[in-house]
């Protein structure tokens, strides 16, 4: 046996006993040894093997389906631009903390600065973003190394799996020919790993003591993110806190859900009247202008909650930092809460008249009817940018509904991707909302070859011909109109439907409210179902809405 297909059979094998259970793979010359043995892995049964030749979406695929199981996956790539392919996903991971294992090949050293093909320096190539890295000594035949792959492999897990928080690892991985097996199996030592098929080095459970928050104040808000929501949830029901989500209910229960939060958080006299002595904050915030602007005025305290030490401190202003939340030290004021739910009640028929008037489609009206005819038990991919504001202004999600969106860097990149990796996992039918950026940014993750598994997933697709965000921000104001189209709107006039037939995706253009509600029924495999919009109506309708909550709160 040549040394590079027993060092790829020994990764492959530890990678199975240290619990990893999906690996994406990109098809490569340089990491043929490995492909080979993941492919021999998973005809074994041993581990589910996702093949797909675009190595950006292969990551974020990866991604998805680590964000849903919580367990590391691994990914891997041959040499050269193909690694740099996997760096947007791992930013996403690193920040999101989302355990991935990135099995990058590599030419040997003497092929380093040697002109040889398909190479860039691979050392540390992600930089801080991954928890740990390390690139594998070329396979040779001596002595020890077994054990010496098996280690590194325990050791990139451990590090993924997270001491102190799960992440990005990388491990570079050079090959020498032959990279392809050659008939050969005699090794001259033991290629097994550990009896029973342990792992080679067993880890301790991290994590068992986390460091708490203590809140202590008679008027404080719970802002619930992405991370602990329902015990979020559960927490302010028995305390009296309001509870807030960046995506409105986001499995919130109870009558201390403040459904309309982010509305209530942009009407300024109802804040000056309501503001809260601390926040207690769970993941990090990273939509709404008016949750950052709570998070830092100077006269609210924040208690923030995360697993790590990169915490978001828009003043920089946070008292406490911890891994979970205790018993508060004051009870609630008795009238606070109260006074909260009553400007919830009001902003919710206030927004819901507005959405109701408003000629459909719109942003807004879109997401609500998602949101409602969605199954129970569902999964829903939120993208980016209008989608994950257009799902929490529009009143949020429902308690038995899962919800995954890419927050860790908030980008556009892989969300097709992350959708089609999450709903791999997912048992029970999967939806995902994206705009039309976001679906053209990665319209190659829905390419997958004819043996490859598609899940039962229907994007969504608000398609308004361009960055309809940036209609809502600054930049869409009057007087600058002159530069919005060309460098902000950025209309691409794309067909989808073509764009989906050339990769046998159906699709599905929804004209009326009535065909969007046909199209949302489950049916089996991945589709598309496209809904055109007028991104010039945007500002106008959020203005619309704002004003009628203003006065809803105002006569409450």
């Amino acid at each position: 046996m040549n040394p590079s297909t027993a060092q790829a059979r020994v990764v492959a094998d530890e990678l199975v006993r240290n619990t990893v259970s999906h690996v994406v793979l990109c098809p490569g010359s340089r990491n043929a040894p490995l492909s080979i043995a993941l492919y021999d892995a998973a005809s074994a049964g041993k581990l589910r093997l996702h093949v797909r030749i675009d190595e950006r979406g292969a990551a974020f695929l990866a991604l998805g389906i680590a964000a849903r199981t919580g367990r590391p996956v691994a990914v891997v790539c041959t040499s050269g631009t193909a690694a740099a392919n996997f760096h947007p996903a791992v930013l996403e991971a690193d920040r999101a903390g989302v355990p991935l294992i990135v099995l990058t090949a590599d030419r040997p050293p003497e092929l380093r600065s040697a002109g040889a093909s398909q190479v860039i320096d691979q050392q540390n190539l992600y930089g801080n973003a991954v928890r740990y890295y390390d690139e594998l000594a070329v396979a040779e035949r001596r002595a020890g190394q077994n054990a010496y792959w098996r280690s590194q492999i325990c050791r990139a897990w451990n590090a993924a799996y997270g001491e102190w928080r799960c992440g990005p690892v990388h491990l570079n991985v050079p090959f020498r020919e032959p990279l392809v097996p050659d008939g050969g199996e005699d090794w001259f030592e033991s290629l097994e790993g550990r009896a029973g098929g342990a792992r080679w080095t067993e880890l301790p459970d991290y994590g068992a003591l986390p460091a708490f928050v203590v809140p202590s104040a008679r008027y404080g808000l719970v802002i619930a993110c992405d991370s602990g929501v329902r015990a979020a949830s559960e927490w302010a029901q028995a305390h009296g806190w309001p509870v807030v989500s960046e995506t409105g209910g986001l499995g919130l229960a109870g009558d201390t859900a403040i459904g309309t939060g982010a509305w209530l958080l942009g009407v300024e006299d109802f804040i000056a009247r309501h503001k809260p002595e601390q926040v207690l904050c769970i993941g990090r915030p990273t939509v709404f202008r008016q949750v950052q602007g709570l998070l830092s005025d100077p006269d609210v305290e924040v208690l923030l909650v995360r697993p790590d030490s990169d915490w978001p401190a828009p003043a920089h202003n946070v008292r406490q930092v911890g891994q979970w939340f205790a018993e508060p030290t004051k009870p609630a004021d008795p009238d606070w809460l109260p006074a909260w739910q009553r400007a919830d009640a009001a902003a919710k028929a206030a927004v819901g008249t507005a959405i109701a008037e408003e000629p459909w489609p719109s942003g807004l009206r879109l997401a609500a009817e998602l949101v409602g005819a969605l199954p129970q038990d569902s999964l829903l991919v939120v993208g980016s940018s209008n989608p994950t504001r257009d799902v929490a202004l529009a009143g949020g999600i429902r308690p038995d509904v899962l919800v995954h969106r890419n927050r860790g860097v908030a980008g556009i990149d892989g969300m097709v991707s992350t959708a089609i990796g999450a709903a791999s996992v997912h048992r029970g039918p999967s939806y995902a909302l994206v705009g039309d950026l976001t679906f053209l940014h990665d319209a190659n993750g829905l390419l997958a070859g004819p043996v490859e598994e598609r899940p039962d997933l229907t994007f969504v697709v608000l398609n308004d011909d361009g960055g309809g965000i940036f209609s809502l921000l600054e930049q869409g104001a009057p007087e600058h109109s002159a530069s919005f189209e060309r460098v902000f709107g950025t209309p691409h006039g794309a067909d989808l439907g073509a764009l989906c037939a050339g990769f046998r995706v159906p699709h599905v253009l929804a004209e009326t409210l009535t065909e969007f509600r046909a199209a949302l029924r489950p049916r089996p495999g991945l589709r598309v179902v496209e809904v055109r919009v007028d991104r010039s109506r945007h500002r106008d309708l959020h203005a619309r809405v704002r004003a009628a909550v203003s006065a809803a709160v105002e006569n409450a």
